[in-house]
């Protein structure tokens, strides 16, 4: 990859890859507790993206083109054969970006309360000014896990791994996403997705409400379906892993023809 590799932590043998892409702020273990609700026999792929948790170091750009090569670069040489994509968030624009590729073997895509691929009018350069500072020091994190990401109490160790992801980013990588990827409009491209979309979205999230997804995201990809976890915030990850594993597990299903 350019400028080195991502760090990249591969679990299970059969079936499907599921490729696991975390969000502005998370490393791959934002996925923890999800992969502990799956068949330990599951095929798995998931990483930090350039510039967070092992892949900090990595130089940029960290734009979203770079992270979505990162992803397919990730995909070709860790996955063999059929994958679906799991995108989170920030990790849900890049997997649609990719997706738009149309990259051989894509059997899904697992939206996590994702970032739309059309900015929603909300998104003003004041409003990005503000976010970019969100992780500039522990008083921060714990204001924006506090009072926008979450709906629900976390557990003591997921909150200092939250905690810890969130100022683990250099500067560059922590306001690239704020500052310009976050108002990218990318919904040319996610038209021309062809394999089968579904939308995990969190009843209470304050960061990508349902209501936004259905205006800025279900008409530009065709046929993609969204479903709505009660109570739970923006982090639905953490919040509520088994309902994400749960909502997975089906979708799998389904492209299996189960």
């Amino acid at each position: 990859m350019s400028g080195g590799s991502v760090d990249v932590r591969i679990g299970g043998r059969s079936g499907t890859a599921l490729v696991f892409v975390h969000y502005w702020g998370g490393s791959a273990d934002t996925w923890n507790g999800v992969l502990a609700h799956l068949p330990s026999e599951q095929r798995t792929v998931r990483f930090d993206q350039r510039g967070w948790g092992g892949s900090r170091a990595l130089p940029g750009p960290y734009h979203l083109e770079q992270l979505a090569d990162d992803l397919t670069r990730v995909v070709d040489a860790c996955v063999p054969g059929p994958f679906v994509l799991v995108g989170h968030s920030m990790g849900g624009k890049v997997s649609q970006l990719v997706a738009g590729r149309r990259p051989a073997g894509l059997s899904g895509v697992f939206l996590v309360a994702p970032a739309p691929p059309e900015p929603p009018a909300t998104v003003t350069e004041e409003y990005r000014h503000g976010l970019s500072h969100a992780y500039d020091s522990p008083e921060t994190v714990r204001h924006a896990l506090d009072h926008v990401l979450t709906a629900t109490p976390l557990s003591e160790t997921v909150r200092a791994r939250a905690e810890r992801d969130s100022l683990a980013a250099g500067c560059a990588a922590r306001q690239e996403w704020p500052l310009r990827g976050i108002a990218q409009d990318i919904t040319r491209t996610v038209r021309g997705i062809a394999a089968p979309v579904t939308v995990l979205a969190a009843e209470n999230d304050m960061v990508e409400p349902p209501s936004v997804l259905r205006q800025h995201l279900l008409p530009h990809i065709p046929g993609a379906t969204l479903t709505t976890v009660p109570e739970v915030g923006h982090l639905l990850p953490v919040e509520a892993p088994g309902a994400v594993a749960k909502a997975l597990g089906e979708f799998a299903a389904f492209l299996d023809g189960t």
